[in-house]
C-alpha cells in the first residue's frame, strides 16, 4: 500500500481523480465527510442509543452519540499526531501532492465519528438479538431460502456492514448514500471482508465481517481504488486493513476502556477507589499529585485522572503506529495497536472489572433481556408482513403494520435476502426507546 492512494478523494460515481493540490483549504473533502456524517438522520438515532446502560434514567451515562464524538475527539488527535510523523517521513506527499497532516486527523475524525452509526438498538446485544432471531427463533425457517453466505449475513448482524451499507446504499434519487471520500469509508472499514468464511485466521482484520452481499460490489470497488491487499484466494472478498482503521480502532479502545470505566464509577458501580488503583498505573509518570489532591470533588478527580489516562495511551498508539508502520503498510500487522501496548495490562485490568460491575450488572442484564424479546416481536411481525405483501396475500393486519414503515423498506419487488436484510437494518435503525414504542404499540399495550 502506498500513502497517496490510501489519502483518496474519490466519491462514488466519480470519474476523474479528485486531486489534494485542487482542494479548497477552508473546506476539505474530509471536512465534507465529517460534515455529512453529523448531519445524517443515523448519526442523530446515536443520542438515545445504548453505549452501557440502556434506558438509564441519568443524563450523565454516555450515549452512542457522546461516546461516537468522544472517540472522534480522539482519533482527530491520533491522525493528527502519526500524519505528522509520516508527513516527515515521507515529504513528496506533502511537497509533490499537497497533504498536511491535518489530513491524516480529518479522515480518522470523520471514521471515528461514524464508527458506531450501524449498531442497533440496546448495545452489543441488539446485535445479537437480531441474529438469535434467525439462528433459533421463527426467522430459522428462511435459511433455505437464502444462499449460505445470505445466510450467514444476518445471523451474524454487524453493526459494521450495516454502518457501510447506510454511507453507501442508493436510495430513489440518492446515488452513494452519503457519498463519502473512499480514504474516510476505508478507515471506517474495521473487517474488509464478507461474513464468510468466518474468523479464517487469528488476524484482526477476519475477527467479524465489514459489509453485507448487498454492498459487496462497492466494498471492492473502495478497497481496489485504494489499493488495500488482497487476502482471499478463493474467490471471496478479503482485503488487508486502510492503516488509519488502526487509529479508528485505537481511538474507540482508548474511549470505551477509559470513559465506560467513568461511567461506572459516577454511577456508583465502581468504587472511586478502584480509580486511584488502576488508573493510577496509567498516570504515574504524568500525575500531578499537588492538583490532584487539590480536587475537592470525585467527578473532577475522575476527569483529571481520565484526560491523563486519555493522553497516555494516544501518545503510545501514535508510537506503536509509526514503529510498525512498514508492517502495516504491508498488511501484516495482525493485531490491534493497544494489543502491542506497553500498558495492555492495565488496559486489560480495567476492562475486566468493567466487565463485572458494568457490563454484567443486574441493570444491564434485565434491559438486554428485554431488548431480546422487542427485536424479536419487530422483526417478527415486520417480515411476516412484507412476506405476505410478496406473495400477494398480506393480511388486513399486516397491511396496516406496512403503514408504520418507512416508504423505503416496503419494497418487495426486491429478493427475499433483500426484503429481510432490510427490515434488520430498519430494526437497526431505532433508537432504544422507539423500538420500546413500537413494540408497545404492535402488541397493543398502548395507543
Amino acid at each position: 500500500m502506498n500513502w497517496e492512494q490510501l489519502l483518496s478523494l474519490r466519491r462514488q460515481g466519480d470519474k476523474n481523480k479528485r486531486l489534494r493540490n485542487e482542494q479548497d483549504e477552508t473546506r476539505l473533502g474530509f471536512d465534507v465527510d465529517y460534515d455529512r456524517i453529523i448531519f445524517s438522520s443515523a448519526f442523530r438515532s446515536l443520542q438515545d442509543k445504548t453505549q452501557v446502560i440502556p434506558l438509564s434514567k441519568t443524563d450523565f451515562v454516555h450515549t452512542r452519540l457522546t461516546h461516537s464524538l468522544e472517540v472522534s475527539v480522539v482519533g482527530r488527535s491520533l491522525g493528527r499526531l502519526a500524519g505528522k510523523k509520516i508527513i516527515e517521513k515521507h515529504p513528496y506527499l506533502k511537497e509533490v501532492h499537497g497533504y498536511q497532516f491535518n489530513d491524516f486527523g480529518g479522515i480518522v475524525a470523520a471514521a471515528a465519528l461514524a464508527h458506531d452509526i450501524g449498531n442497533p438498538p440496546f448495545g452489543h446485544s441488539g446485535e445479537k438479538a437480531i441474529g438469535e432471531y434467525f439462528k433459533t427463533g421463527n426467522g430459522l425457517q428462511l435459511k433455505n431460502q437464502l444462499s449460505a453466505v445470505e445466510y450467514q449475513d444476518i445471523i451474524d448482524f454487524e453493526g459494521n456492514a450495516n454502518g457501510f451499507k447506510l454511507m453507501t446504499q442508493d436510495r430513489a434519487g440518492v446515488f452513494g448514500g452519503l457519498r463519502l471520500s473512499y480514504a474516510t469509508l476505508g478507515a471506517f472499514m474495521k473487517y474488509p471482508k464478507e461474513s464468510l468464511p468466518k474468523k479464517p485466521s487469528n488476524h484482526i482484520c477476519d475477527k467479524k465481517f465489514g459489509f453485507f452481499q448487498s454492498e459487496k460490489h462497492i466494498f471492492d470497488e473502495v478497497a481496489q481504488d485504494l489499493g488495500l491487499p488482497i487476502r482471499s484466494n478463493d474467490g471471496t472478498i478479503s482485503y488487508g486493513r486502510h492503516p488509519l482503521t488502526f487509529l479508528v480502532e485505537a481511538a474507540d479502545d482508548i474511549c470505551y476502556t477509559i470513559i465506560d470505566f467513568e461511567d461506572g464509577i459516577n454511577l456508583g458501580l465502581i468504587s472511586e477507589d478502584y480509580a486511584l488503583e488502576y488508573l493510577i498505573k496509567l498516570v504515574k509518570d504524568t500525575i500531578n499529585t499537588k492538583k490532584y489532591n487539590s480536587l475537592e470533588y470525585m467527578e473532577d478527580r475522575l476527569s483529571y485522572l481520565r484526560a491523563l489516562a486519555i493522553n497516555t495511551l494516544i501518545q503510545d498508539a501514535v508510537s506503536i503506529f509509526i514503529e510498525n508502520e512498514e508492517l502495516i503498510l504491508n498488511g501484516n500487522f495482525e493485531v490491534s495497536l493497544l494489543d502491542k501496548s506497553g500498558f495492555k495490562a492495565q488496559i486489560e485490568d480495567i476492562i475486566s472489572l468493567s466487565v463485572q460491575k458494568i457490563y454484567q450488572s443486574q441493570e444491564v442484564v434485565e434491559k438486554e433481556i428485554a431488548g431480546y424479546t422487542i427485536i424479536s416481536d419487530i422483526l417478527d411481525v415486520y417480515i411476516a408482513a412484507l412476506i405476505g405483501k410478496m406473495n400477494n396475500n398480506a393480511s388486513n393486519y399486516h397491511k396496516l403494520i406496512l403503514r408504520t414503515l418507512p416508504g423505503f423498506y416496503q419494497q418487495t419487488n426486491i429478493s427475499l435476502y433483500e426484503i429481510v436484510l432490510n427490515t434488520c437494518c430498519y430494526v437497526a435503525s431505532l433508537s432504544d426507546s422507539a423500538a420500546v414504542h413500537i413494540h408497545n404499540k404492535i402488541k397493543g399495550k398502548q395507543l
